[in-house]
């Protein structure tokens, strides 16, 4: 029957070697593409042919995956190990660059130094200063103390603070002693910085200055923020007239002026004088009654019905 051999009824025919040797090599032309980068190989060349050759081995190639293949045979494997054993036989000796080990030194520490800390102020300069004095009487032949400025961010010992920094002292066979001084700049003047190491009495002395700040001008004062509320009224103006100029001798009295409403009451001026009892040609005013003395007197009697 035709169902035991070749294809199902439906499907396409069977593959042939042919076909089945192409769809392989493309396929590991693909895989060789996805590793390799043909652009970086030395040996890899397309002459005006279209076609591939690899200089190495002086071979003729259709296409890339026929090169691929081809640099992983055995021929084109041989002729790379050949050629690195002739470049690596005709290279120069070169000489190996020497490398200085360091051992590392181990000594026991026997303590903390002895340490004296002294504040100072430069009344001409106005420059606050630190005197140490640190004292290594066990210190070892032929050693000078160290010392070092370090940043509050390089150490793991206290947590970070920008506004101070630390001042180091090291010497063997003592531990490393650190103080915390302020970040303010240190005036690194000949005259200001200064160091000193007694050998005789085993101190050493370091003196540093702090730069003084510039001051900042005066600055107006920033206005008042904005009330959530409603703002006041602003002040009324001034009501009235100015003060007014002292008359000229012999000239007659000004005006009184005139009554404001809405201002505060003025001073009257007095009335003029009157002439001969009378003012103005008006009969004069009888004087008061004197005023009464004793009880008051009662209410006349009802008149008789």
């Amino acid at each position: 029957m035709d169902r035991e051999w070749g294809s199902k009824p439906g499907s396409g025919g069977a593959a042939s070697a042919q076909n089945e040797a192409i769809d392989r090599r493309e396929r590991l032309r693909r895989l060789a593409l996805e590793t390799i980068d043909l652009a970086k190989d030395p040996y890899f060349m397309r002459n005006h042919l279209g076609s591939y050759e690899c200089k190495l081995c002086l071979t003729l190639h259709n296409n890339e995956g026929n090169y691929l293949a081809h640099t992983q045979g055995k021929r084109h494997q041989t002729n790379l190990a050949k050629r690195a054993a002739r470049e690596a036989k005709d290279a120069p000796a070169q000489p190996q660059p020497h490398k200085r080990k360091l051992a590392l030194k181990k000594s026991v520490k026997i303590g903390r130094p002895g340490y004296r800390v002294t504040k100072q102020f430069d009344p001409e300069t106005k420059q606050r200063s630190l005197l140490f004095q640190i004292e290594y009487p066990e210190i070892e032949d032929n050693a000078k103390p160290r010392h070092r400025f370090m940043s509050s961010f390089e150490q793991r010992v206290q947590a970070c603070d920008k506004r101070y920094q630390y001042l180091l002292f090291a010497a063997e066979p003592y531990e490393t002693v650190g103080f915390k001084i302020p970040s303010t700049e240190i005036d690194k003047a000949a005259n200001k910085f200064f160091t000193h190491w007694d050998p005789d009495s085993k101190m050493f002395t370091l003196q540093l200055y702090f730069k003084v700040k510039p001051q900042e001008p005066n600055k107006p004062p920033p206005p008042p923020p904005p009330s959530n509320g409603p703002s006041a009224p602003p002040p009324p103006p001034p009501q009235g007239l100015p003060p007014r100029m002292p008359p000229a001798p012999g000239s007659q009295p000004p005006p009184p002026p005139p009554l404001f409403t809405n201002g505060p009451p003025r001073h009257m001026p007095p009335p003029p004088p009157m002439v001969g009892g009378q003012m103005g040609g008006y009969p004069a005013r009888p004087p008061p009654p004197p005023p009464m003395q004793g009880f008051p007197a009662q209410p006349p009697p009802p008149p008789p019905r």
